[in-house]
């Protein structure tokens, strides 16, 4: 029988401590996620899936910090564990996003008769026949009918509660998705859910909860009683909606890389704590990487209703991008990783107060503006994503990095004298690199713009292998609508700077928003989309980048800034 140790993970926020047992020679954070620990709190992040590069998993050993997907245990340990509640408390996500108009004909109807309320799934309220029902209610509750959009993302959940009798969002909630801690990207999750003992399990319960909580707050701020609330959407890219609905993800990960799930479909509800006849929709998927959330985009967005050429780009850890035009639509992804999400950067975070979220750089000063700023201002604890391709596109534009990536020296001409040359200088402890500081603890490294190089280049070079599939040239894309919570705070102007989009894009972009959760709302209110957008889904042409022989090299290509 293997030897064992106690791990005893104590919480930096309250003293709370949790013992597991795990193996004799097992990391801490294999530990923390182990079946022992599967049902207890212990949040240890680590979005580089434990290869050591993200320093995200820190912890406290002996008065020592480690990591933990490094650190060994040998004997029983204490484990203390930075508290990140409070940042995750002001974290910054968006919930609005660009919408058609929509005519209200929601699938869900009510009708009174007799002393009962009827509840009917699918059909317009009147008329006599029971078809479609389901349920009864007692008294008269006709006026009350409520239905949720819920964006799960990767890294965000958002939920938006919806009167479907006139079509009002009354409230929203937020937080972050707790499977982030687990892994943080949809490959790193497909591999948890398969490989580890539990681990779909894991993961979907942790989706579940986080649901669960979300729904209590709504509740709470509303007043809306639970049992009134009949519909969920859930929109989400295709790994995300599995994980949600607790559907083995195998399949995502490996060729012919067909998911198990459709999309188009009703799942019964009766584990959310809503009405007894409560259900879940989900939208159609387009395939295994261009998901729901993708297909609620092109609804909020009304691509297939467009003339012209629109390219519309989702900018997260995945890179989907759909290429419309005159209604003919075609969709690819690339991996851009977590970078954009401020993960696997050396002073990376979360959008989350104290985080550097804009940088400017004019007449040789640089200025920064952090979230929470204020009378109130709080010093700047790390970067987040909109602030790290404001401070790459400055620091290109200004001559700091080079085309090629690398710092340039501070002794070059440019750089000779002012504040960017001081700003400029070895990093302790990595053997002499520069790195360019934006306060005295808070930098970024070459390592760090070789991260972004790696995501910028996976979509750029995504745009550009996708126009060409099509015999078309950036200047003759008429509109760019970058969709997501992380892209609606990004800058033109730095997009362009660091090269992610070409030149001839500019003064053609728009920032659409959170197009995954206001196109579940269409959905919620007009069941006459689901059909028309199951359809369009069928007929939307997927191209695999990688597929392609060139792939690689222009991968390649498109690093350079």
């Amino acid at each position: 029988m293997a030897e064992t140790v106690e791990a005893v993970f104590i919480s930096g926020k309250d003293g709370a401590r949790t013992s597991v047992t795990a193996a004799k020679g097992s990391t801490i954070l294999e530990a923390a996620r182990s079946g022992a620990a599967r049902n207890r709190a212990i949040a240890l992040e680590s979005p580089c899936n434990g290869s050591g590069i993200c320093h995200k998993c820190e912890v406290s050993v002996a008065g020592r910090r480690v990591l933990a997907c490094q650190y060994r245990l040998e004997a029983g340990t204490e484990i203390v564990i930075q508290d990140r509640g409070a940042d995750n408390e002001t974290l910054k996500i968006l919930a609005g996003g660009s919408s058609v108009e929509v005519e209200l004909k929601p699938f869900i109807t009510k009708e009174f008769s007799g002393g009962l309320t009827g509840v009917y799934g699918g059909r317009p309220a009147g008329g006599e026949s029971p078809e479609g029902r389901l349920g009864l209610e007692a008294g008269d509750t006709s006026g009350e009918s409520y239905g949720l959009a819920v964006d799960i993302g990767t890294t965000t959940l958002v939920l938006a509660l919806t009167d479907l009798n006139t079509g009002r969002v009354l409230a929203s909630e937020s937080a972050l998705n707790p499977q982030a801690l687990y892994a943080q990207d949809v490959l790193g999750r497909i591999r948890f859910a398969v490989r580890e003992e539990g681990g779909l399990g894991t993961l979907h319960h942790a989706f579940l909860d986080a649901l669960l909580k979300l729904l209590d707050a709504l509740i709470l701020k509303s007043g809306v009683p639970r049992e009134r609330v009949y519909e969920m959407i859930y929109s989400g890219n295709t790994t995300m909606l599995h994980l949600a609905c607790g559907i083995d993800p195998s399949s995502l990960g490996r060729y012919p890389y067909e998911p198990a799930l459709s999309g188009g479909q009703h799942l019964p509800a009766e584990d959310l704590r809503i009405s007894p006849f409560g259900l879940i929709w989900l939208p159609p998927l387009v395939s295994a990487w261009v998901g729901a959330d993708i297909v609620s985009g092109i609804l909020a967005a009304g691509l297939d209703q467009r003339r012209g050429v629109t390219l519309f780009i989702d900018i997260g850890t995945n890179g989907e991008m759909v290429l419309a035009r005159d209604g003919a639509l075609a969709a690819s992804s690339t991996a851009a990783g977590p970078a954009f999400e401020g993960m696997n950067i050396s002073c990376g975070m979360r959008a989350s107060r104290g985080a550097v979220e804009s940088f400017s750089i004019s007449g040789g000063e640089c200025g920064f503006t952090v979230i929470g700023g204020g009378e109130d201002s709080p010093e700047a604890a790390g970067i987040c994503g909109s602030g790290l391709l404001d401070i790459a596109g400055e620091l290109v534009k200004n001559g700091v990095i080079g085309k090629n990536g690398r710092f340039a020296r501070p002794e070059e001409l440019a750089l000779r004298e002012g504040e960017l040359a001081r700003r400029l200088r070895p990093l302790p402890d990595a053997g002499g690199k520069n790195a360019f500081f934006i306060t005295d603890t808070v930098y970024l490294s070459q390592k760090d713009i070789r991260q972004i190089q790696l995501a910028k280049g996976a979509i750029r070079c995504g745009i550009e292998m996708l126009l060409a599939r099509f015999g078309l040239g950036a200047a003759e894309v008429d509109t760019v609508e970058i969709a997501g919570a992380f892209g609606y705070h990004l800058r033109e102007s730095s997009l362009l700077s660091i090269g992610l989009l070409p030149p001839e894009f500019a003064g053609k972009v728009h920032f659409a928003g959170n197009t995954s959760l206001s196109g579940a709302g269409a959905f919620l209110l007009n069941q006459d989309f689901r059909g028309r957008m199951r359809d369009l889904a069928g007929r939307v042409e997927k191209v695999e980048l990688a597929e392609d022989p060139d792939f690689e090299k222009n991968f390649v290509r498109a690093m350079g800034f």
